[in-house]
Parts: C-alpha cells; sequence; structure tokens
C-alpha cells in the first residue's frame, strides 16, 4: 500500500502540469500521483498518459467529464490507494526536499503503528514579482514535531488551516461523508473545514512543502473574479453551515477555530456582494445571513455578534463605510496569510463625527479602529 496518495486536478492545465508532476515524483514509490484529467479540451490528457506510461507504478491517468475542481478532488479520492491524502493543484508544486521528508515521517508512523488523522505543514505564496515569498508557518500556533491534540493549539486570529497545509488521512476524509459540490470554485474552504470535526491527533512539521502559485488574471482568488463567481462562494458559504453543526462540536478550541473560520469565509462573502454595489447583491448578502439564522441559530447568534458581524450590519452610510472601507485586508484574511490585526490607531484617528454632532458611539470607534480607517476615510495596512 502506498503511504501517500496525491491528487492533481487537471483541466486544460497542458502549459504548467508537467513542473507538479515533476516535484510530487521525488516522493519515488511511496507515492500515488491521481492525475485527473477534467475534460481538459488541451493536451492535458496526452501528458497525463505519457507519465503514466512512463512511471506505471507511480502515475495514474483519469479521465473524466468536466465536472469542476472539487469533483476533481473527490474523483482522486475515489481512487485512492494511500494511507494519506492530499491534493495539489495543476498550477502549483511542492519542494521535493521537503515531500521526502514528510513521507519519511508518515513512513515511521505506519511502522511504529501510530495514527494520526492529519498532519500539518507550511505552504509558500510564490506570487510573480514577488522578490520575498510569504510563507504560512504555524509555528506559534501548535507543538512542533511530535503528535498533539486541539487543547494544545494556539491558533489567533489570521492564522488558518488551508487545503495547501494539510494531509488528511484518507480513511478519515472517506468517513466524514466529504462531498464537494460540482462546478463550484472555493471548494477547498469545504475540503480543510468538513473533516475537522473528526480530527483528533495532528502533527506539524515546520517545512515549506506547498508552494502556492499566484499570478494568473484568471486565478478565483482575484477579487474582481470572486464577485463574478459569488454565487459560487455562496454555495459553500452555505455548506459550511450545513455540513457541519458547529454547536455539536465539543472540544472549546476546536469550536473556536471552525467559528473563526466561517465568520472570515461569510465576511468575506458579504463584503463582496457589497461592494460590487448592486441592489441583487445587497439582497443576496441579507439572504445569506437569514439562512444562516434559519438554519443553525447557534452559529447565526455566534457570527452576528462577533466584531465582523457588527461591522457589517451597521446602519446607514456610515456604516456600509466603514464596511467597505476595509476590503483588501479582509480579502488578505481570505488569502489566509496569517496577518494578525495591526494594533488600534491613535486616540485622534476615529470615524468622523456623524452630521447630528453627537460623538461616534464606542462600539463604532472600536470597529472602526480595527479596521484601521483614519479619518481621511482611507485605509492604511
Amino acid at each position: 500500500m502506498k503511504l501517500l496518495s496525491i491528487a492533481i486536478p487537471c483541466y486544460n492545465s497542458q502549459d504548467y502540469m508537467r513542473h507538479a508532476i515533476e516535484t510530487l515524483l521525488a516522493g519515488g514509490e511511496d507515492v500515488e500521483i491521481l492525475v485527473v484529467n477534467d475534460g481538459s479540451k488541451d493536451k492535458t490528457a496526452d501528458i497525463a498518459a505519457e507519465y503514466q506510461q512512463k512511471y506505471p507504478t507511480i502515475v495514474r491517468a483519469i479521465n473524466k467529464e468536466n465536472g469542476g475542481h472539487g469533483d476533481a478532488v473527490m474523483t482522486g479520492l475515489k481512487n485512492a490507494t494511500g494511507l494519506y491524502f492530499k491534493a495539489v493543484d495543476s498550477d502549483d508544486w511542492v519542494d521535493e526536499e521537503c515531500l521526502k521528508r514528510v513521507l519519511a515521517q508518515l513512513r515511521a508512523f505506519t511502522e511504529q503503528k501510530e495514527e494520526i488523522d492529519m498532519l500539518i505543514c507550511n505552504y509558500v505564496y510564490d506570487k510573480v514579482g514577488v522578490k520575498h515569498k510569504h510563507v504560512m508557518q504555524y509555528r506559534h500556533a501548535v507543538p512542533q514535531n511530535r503528535v498533539f491534540d486541539w487543547n494544545e493549539t494556539r491558533f489567533k486570529i489570521g492564522e488558518y488551516l488551508l487545503m495547501h497545509s494539510v494531509i488528511y488521512r484518507t480513511a478519515l476524509l472517506n468517513k466524514c461523508g466529504l462531498n464537494l459540490p460540482k462546478h463550484t470554485f472555493y471548494v477547498d474552504e469545504l475540503y480543510v473545514y468538513q473533516p475537522l470535526p473528526m480530527v483528533k491527533k495532528m502533527y506539524y512539521m515546520d517545512e515549506n512543502l506547498y508552494h502556492y502559485f499566484i499570478g494568473r488574471e484568471d486565478q478565483s482568488v482575484q477579487e474582481n473574479v470572486m464577485i463574478r463567481r459569488i454565487d459560487q462562494a455562496l454555495l459553500v458559504n452555505r455548506m459550511l453551515v450545513t455540513e457541519v453543526d458547529l454547536s455539536k462540536v465539543t472540544n472549546k478550541r476546536k469550536q473556536a477555530y471552525m467559528r473563526r473560520y466561517l465568520e472570515i469565509v461569510t465576511t468575506v462573502s458579504s463584503i463582496l456582494l457589497l461592494k460590487s454595489g448592486t441592489a441583487e447583491n445587497k439582497q443576496k448578502k441579507d439572504e445569506l445571513w437569514k439562512f444562516i439564522r434559519e438554519e443553525n441559530p447557534y452559529v447565526y447568534k455566534k457570527l452576528r455578534h462577533g466584531l465582523m458581524g457588527h461591522v457589517l450590519h451597521l446602519p446607514g452610510k456610515g456604516g456600509r463605510r466603514i464596511a467597505l472601507a476595509g476590503p483588501e485586508k479582509v480579502l488578505k484574511f481570505f488569502e489566509f496569510r496569517g496577518e494578525r490585526p495591526h494594533p488600534p490607531l491613535r486616540a485622534d484617528c476615529n470615524p468622523p463625527t456623524p452630521k447630528s454632532g453627537k460623538k461616534a458611539k464606542p462600539g463604532y470607534r472600536r470597529i472602526a479602529n480595527y479596521l484601521k480607517v483614519s479619518s481621511t476615510r482611507r485605509m492604511r495596512i
């Protein structure tokens, strides 16, 4: 049996998939590389077949009708035979030496008959034109190089696990009922969130394993693309609410982490809807919160009465201005860069005094300071 199954969802990936595959081949016979051709119209299928012929015991080419990124991941999972599972996008890649060390640790677990649910590594934002690459690491959030549970985690605001940073036990993914929707972007949020209630034993390696490429104009995390695909983001947002009942997550630290994750995803959805400026999307924002309230009152109460819940529901034009003043900051949260909120502004950097001449309410000022809104209505990051 293979140690690690790695699914590579591919759609018209002929220009960059070779790099992803080549870096994964460093794992040798410990890995199976599942190249899932998601109905591509270019030479993706030919390239996958070429690698399968050249490395028949490592690479498997899987051809399917187009179903989108999530469906391709699910196809990889259904065909996986490894003890552990990871998804790697076709335009991303892994560090070969890091991969070898990760496999050595997974092999040690197997030899010691130790079973973990999730292995965590760092990932690198490989952004085009940026000299110093940003590394998302978890050194202060979790213990290193030993098995731990949720009671030992210290995730701070802005520290989130992403699909890029996790390796799940394959059996756990199959057991948790994961079912990513077809033809939908942003399913990576669901992939990394839905299994968490079943995750108990974890292990963190301070290795920059995954390189997340940022630079294509059509990339799904570009703000204008996100607004255009907002209905897909809303579908995933709703599934985060329905697929996991947070009230039944008994571990307090786990529940707190999952609540913050859901909060930031919901905040991003709401801000993008407001920023689009259309009445239709404003209504969709209200409908999203109504859905959460009706589907899970416990979750609604936690989100609505949190800081960002107050921001998104401030009344009047002033409230809307504050909600929209910091979209870039919130979108950075969405990219999960691990940035913590800045300290409060100086006392003289408060929101403008309302026309009535009354002083701004303390809560209003606290929210404005959190979003770094200056008296000139500019956001400083």
